[in-house]
């Protein structure tokens, strides 16, 4: 933020504040800047009641823009440009033709005509002005009797109720297309177009008495209908009548699950704004809620906000020239603008006056818009740089693993999230077992759909609403299953079946059972109730269920506690290359034989299909999971961020020959190659958790190139992380952004931060939709003894937190 406005450097074309363009040109050399500022002419009250001038300076370089709404009536705007040459600040003001060197010229005009960069990223938020259908005069509707009733619509060719359009020629209900995540429809009213040519239809959900989102097939875009008043009339229905919809959210986010909004965003109740250090809000820049949710959890524990906001200073001195690039720089800019209080100020008394005397509520212009910050973390990534909705959980991880990247200072904060799972394989014919050990940051719980306490309403609920359906009259009120934590808890502990599983004792397939525990208890517990799933159509879909989360939560019954007295491991054997019967499966061919091998490949599903969940192909998903050794989501999922642009990314996943695997296929068939060197990929990986690639190579070597084993030997060896070679450090001090900050802490493995698994809610994100890929969230935190609110830029103190719906829960542990 500067109040003096902004300094661009006429080289680099990077952009500075009053307070930093001093130090950036100590530390560059650049002497020729463009200084751009505004000046605001705002309107205000004369005494003969019309508008008088007054003339106050803007704040127009705002790296946190703030909500303030200046493009509208009320004020105007004088723009001041010139040339600032250091260390002298010799200003030349613009234009100046006669003074200046045409390339200097040149350059000056190109910048003060350039398009704002946030509407070049973001260009579908710019809508383009609708034009009234060709069809709309001139409509034949026709007089077949039909009446459309106010809700309870379905396709009448399918049984979707989601994404309907009413065909205003014959007053067909129709669904539309099929989306990339599963919702929409089947286009059904597209093939009635093609079949009849009746072309316009209007989304059931959108109309309101302003309006509503009328589709021309004909003319294939969407139009406006002077006529829709009455073209809707014709079937019976009242725009007059019709709600709005909230958020300009499609009808299937809302229509099915009124009350869920309702109750997740406290509607109906008067709630009370909250104003100061760390109550800001955020604004949506079109389906960034998810960020907002995520970052606003994530600045309310004390960890990050002293690596960030507490080394503020230090990383703002020791950032690269173009801080736009930098994460820890964003982070610490971030974190400033939501704890600072600079962006959430009540309102002063006499705008209080003036609006009451005016008889009108303007919104007060609190809030950060992390535009930048957005912009920066979804750099390459095909899902976060787009403007549709995302998976919180999915940005969460996401995040979590730029942390682990971008280190600053001697404390690493996602260490408060970080814990050991401990997996018990069990063959269920010898009854061995074999243990491992895997890093997580979430602990995922399943919904225990069976343990519903109210299952006789449900049914009730079930049946009622069929015969509405069929009687096409409005649906009842919603019944929501209602689930015990205590059952979602006991499925979490239950052992799981896997799939061909391949047992060493027996040299053969065999039945095989998983249970996991906690190696250790993270100083910060993240819950995330699995909602999201697939139904038989694969599909996915959302289960409406309430659950009793624990304010107070004890899991230290799920302590892991290793082998057991009596208990035989498996034997340490790879399973055997055999020759196909069957041509089909994953398989490889070898030239040096001409044969077909067959691979016994166990391959984590659950994991594959958490990956599938967050919209990633399916054969990316189970190469990502076949390539980590089945280490989990998590690794898999660096696999993919590591692999995405490759362009065989989505190909099916396919063994290559024999000589090519010997090594880097290792880890996977337990063969060694002829110089038994560590697989690139594995030791990426490994590098990923924050080791030190020398470490990384010596410790997969100790272990045949077993991941897993690999892992455990680095943990088993904490004495080598203090001789890493100095020239890696080196490498990393060049690529890191804060390399000096870098330089002073050296390079650690992951670390454990082990304790008492008893613990106290603090916050939760709720969705509210019928997909991870639409829909709203919201946060509650608990601060100052209060639950809090935070829905974007609206941050108010919670009346009735719905800490039953959430979807992702943040406990901390309770000191013992």
């Amino acid at each position: 933020e500067s109040e003096g406005g902004l300094y661009v450097c006429m080289n680099t074309f990077l952009g500075f504040g009053r307070e930093h363009i001093e130090r950036h040109y100590r530390k560059t050399g650049q002497c020729v800047y463009l200084h751009l500022k505004r000046h605001v002419i705002e309107k205000v009250p004369g005494a003969s009641g019309g508008a008088l001038p007054k003339r106050r300076n803007a704040k127009l370089f705002l790296d946190l823009e703030t909500n303030s709404d200046l493009n509208n009536d009320d004020f105007e705007y004088e723009d001041e440009a010139k040339l600032v040459i250091f260390p002298d600040h010799y200003e030349i003001l613009l234009p100046n033709i006669e003074e200046l060197p045409a390339l200097v010229t040149i350059a000056c005009d190109a910048l003060l005509s350039a398009k704002s960069p946030y509407r070049k990223q973001d260009p579908d938020s710019w809508e383009e002005e609708l034009q009234a259908s060709k069809h709309a005069k001139t409509l034949v509707q026709l007089d077949n009797g039909v009446r459309i009733p106010p809700s309870g619509w379905k396709c009448s060719k399918c049984d979707l109720r989601e994404n309907l359009w009413l065909n205003l020629t014959d007053g067909s209900v129709l669904c539309g297309k099929w989306f990339f995540d599963g919702s929409g429809g089947n286009g059904h009213a597209m093939e009635h177009y093609k079949e009849t040519g009746y072309p316009l239809a209007v989304k059931l959900g959108t109309i309101t008495p302003d309006g509503a989102d009328v589709y021309s097939f004909d003319e294939e875009e969407p139009v406006l209908d002077p006529h829709i008043a009455k073209h809707l009339a014709h079937f019976g229905i009242d725009m007059l009548q019709m709600q709005v919809t909230e958020n300009g959210l499609r009808d299937n986010d809302i229509k099915p699950r009124v009350s869920e909004w309702e109750v997740i965003q406290e509607a109906g109740v008067k709630l009370k704004p909250m104003y100061g250090p760390g109550y800001t809000g955020m604004k949506n820049l079109g389906n960034s809620c998810y960020l907002n949710a995520v970052m606003q959890a994530i600045f309310s524990i004390p960890e990050f906000q002293r690596a960030y906001v507490g080394n503020l200073p230090r990383i703002f001195d020791y950032s690269p020239l173009d801080p736009t690039q930098d994460f820890n720089t964003q982070m610490a800019k971030l974190g400033h603008g939501l704890l600072s209080g600079q962006y959430s100020k009540p309102p002063m008394k006499s705008e209080l006056i003036e609006q009451v005397m005016k008889e009108e509520h303007k919104p007060q212009h609190n809030g950060i818009s992390p535009r930048m910050f957005k912009a920066f973390i979804s750099k390459g990534h095909p899902e976060f740089s787009s403007n549709r909705q995302q998976d919180a959980q999915e940005f969460f991880l996401h995040l979590i693993n730029l942390v682990e990247r971008n280190p600053v200072g001697s404390e690493n904060p996602s260490d408060v999230f970080r814990f050991l799972v401990e997996e018990r394989t069990q063959c269920c014919q010898s009854r061995k077992v074999r243990y491992t050990e895997r890093v997580d940051y979430i602990m995922q719980l399943p919904v225990a759909m069976e343990a519903a306490t109210n299952k006789d309403e449900l049914i009730a609920y079930e049946l009622k609403r069929r015969e509405a359906e069929a009687a096409r009259r409005p649906p009842p009120e919603l019944v929501r299953a209602k689930i015990p934590f205590s059952a979602c808890l006991q499925a979490f502990s239950e052992p799981n079946n896997v799939e061909d599983f391949w047992s060493s004792a027996l040299q053969a397939k065999s039945a095989g059972v998983k249970t996991s525990r906690f190696a250790s208890f993270p100083e910060y517990l993240v819950v995330q109730i699995k909602k999201f799933t697939f139904g038989l159509d694969w599909i996915p879909k959302k289960l409406d269920v309430s659950i009793d989360m624990p304010d107070f939560l004890d899991i230290n019954h799920l302590r892991a506690r290793g082998l057991q007295p009596g208990e035989e491991e498996l034997p340490d054997i790879a399973p055997p290359i055999i020759i196909p019967d069957d041509p089909k499966g994953i398989y490889y061919f070898s030239p040096d034989s001409l044969l077909y091998f067959l691979v016994a490949l166990d391959i984590d599903e659950s994991s594959v299909m958490q990956l599938a969940e967050m919209g990633f192909p399916l054969e990316a998903c189970r190469k990502a999971v076949y390539y980590t050794g089945n280490l989990g989501a998590e690794v898999a999922f660096n696999w993919i961020i590591a692999h995405m642009e490759e362009p065989d990314f989505a190909e099916p996943l396919v063994i290559p020959a024999f000589g090519e695997v010997a090594s880097s296929g290792a880890a996977v068939f337990g063969a060694v190659g002829l110089d038994n060197q560590p697989p690139e990929e594995m030791v990426a990986i490994i590098i990923s958790m924050g080791f030190q690639r020398n470490l990384a190579i010596q410790a997969l070597k100790a272990t045949n190139n077993n991941l897993e084993r690999a892992l455990e030997w680095i943990f088993s060896h904490p004495e080598l992380e203090e001789e890493s070679e100095p020239a890696l450090d080196m490498m990393d001090m060049e690529n890191n952004a804060n390399a000096n900050i870098l330089a002073e802490t050296g390079s650690e493995g992951p670390r454990i931060k082990d304790g008492s698994g008893r613990y106290e809610l603090f916050g939760f994100i709720s969705h509210m939709g019928t997909s991870t890929m639409s829909g709203h969230y919201v946060c509650h935190l608990k601060k100052e003894g209060r639950w809090v609110i935070y829905n974007d830029l609206r941050v108010c103190a919670s009346e009735r937190p719905p800490k039953d719906l959430g979807y992702i829960y943040f406990y901390h542990r309770i000191p013992s």
